[in-house]
């Protein structure tokens, strides 16, 4: 498949949208237009503005969003309507790739890391690999710091995370140095899979570089915790992450719940549950999807009721499953004045109907 034609089909990216010269004002109306095919209309017709041409998040955006929906012929549109224009030889626009040289403007690795970030972007992560491969030495482009850290995601996402921290290594070796993002990366995809050892490994490398784990990189090694039932050590690099300024957000609590949830700790599941709105944040729809089942198992019906009443209040949205798991919980212990009122709450809500079975329906 030619180089071009991958940009194509796979390229994704950031945005903003009206039809005047200001370019705030365009940002919104491109945004805030439902229809891709008009969107594709006035993104050509701002195109003729030399500054909309120098917006390059706009361009990343709405060739994300048309690939999202899969309409790869109006990404292509939008391609070969920038041809029209002297300055498609400037770096950082959707290029493409093969047709580089033609216009006088040289591949390097800015344009190497947009090719295999729209692989990525388009889930080819196994094209990815063979890109890197493939590219640098046969254009003699070095690849930069960004390249690499979108090897290492198409790596972890594909679960070969011994090639993940070989790119790691390499990008030592040629003297580019990896940064937060690339150790976040190796962190959530080791972390999440269960390979605890292997994120310590990475963890330790970090801190020796002198990286300064943030949020996502705690976050990361809350969620490992939990799959190795270690709550004790979860609730210290808890406070450790507070004592060092890093405000927990509601994924942090959700990890530590998890954690206790794994151990069948309901007592610490609901103190943690209670901490969350004493910290000023709220659960969210990932909290009680994963509350419900486990607090139904431990018996905890009435629990389990006031939680889809939140879940009503704050109208999530949720499998019907559970609900009725909480409905048929509830009649179970004879508490048919609350099964009959979740059963009324889901048929009767404004944002969404749940069709939810009591046994006289039945």
């Amino acid at each position: 498949m030619s180089f071009s034609r991958i940009l194509r089909r796979s390229f994704s990216t950031s945005f903003e949208s009206n039809s005047m010269p200001n370019m705030k004002s365009i940002a919104r109306d491109l945004y805030e237009e439902h229809s891709l095919k008009r969107l594709v209309q006035k993104f050509k017709k701002f195109s003729k503005l030399e500054r909309f041409r120098t917006k390059t998040g706009i361009y990343k955006n709405t060739v994300h969003r048309l690939a999202s929906a899969k309409c790869y012929n109006w990404i292509e549109e939008i391609l070969e309507d920038q041809k029209n224009y002297k300055d498609i030889s400037k770096e950082g626009f959707s290029k493409v790739f093969d047709e580089m040289p033609d216009r006088n403007c040289e591949r390097t690795g800015l344009s190497l890391g947009a090719l295999l970030g729209a692989c990525v972007s388009s889930k080819k992560f196994g094209l990815v690999g063979e890109l890197f491969e493939e590219l640098p030495k046969k254009l003699s482009i070095e690849p930069d710091l960004v390249s690499y850290n979108t090897v290492i995601k198409a790596f972890c996402e594909m679960g070969s995370f011994d090639s993940a921290v070989s790119v790691l290594e390499k990008m030592e070796k040629k003297g580019v140095e990896p940064n937060l993002i690339t150790f976040n990366t190796l962190l959530n995809g080791l972390y999440r899979k269960g390979k605890f050892p292997d994120g310590e490994k990475i963890w330790e490398r970090m801190e020796k570089k002198n990286v300064v784990p943030d949020l996502m990189s705690y976050n990361a090694k809350l969620r490992g915790l939990a799959l190795e039932k270690k709550s004790k050590e979860s609730v210290q690099l808890f406070e450790e992450m507070m004592s060092k300024g890093v405000k927990p957000d509601t994924l942090s609590f959700n990890a530590v719940i998890k954690g206790y949830m794994n151990e069948g700790n309901l007592e610490e599941v609901k103190r943690w549950y209670n901490e969350i709105e004493k910290s000023a944040l709220a659960p969210d729809r990932k909290t009680l999807e994963m509350l419900l089942p486990f607090v139904c198992e431990k018996g905890e019906v009435e629990l389990a009721f006031e939680l889809c009443k939140e879940i009503f209040e704050r109208k999530f949205l949720v499998d019907v499953s559970l609900l009725q798991l909480v409905v048929d919980g509830l009649v179970k212990e004879s508490k048919m004045e609350e099964a009959k009122k979740l059963e009324q709450l889901g048929k009767f809500n404004k944002y969404r109907r749940y069709s939810l079975k009591l046994p006289s329906d039945e």
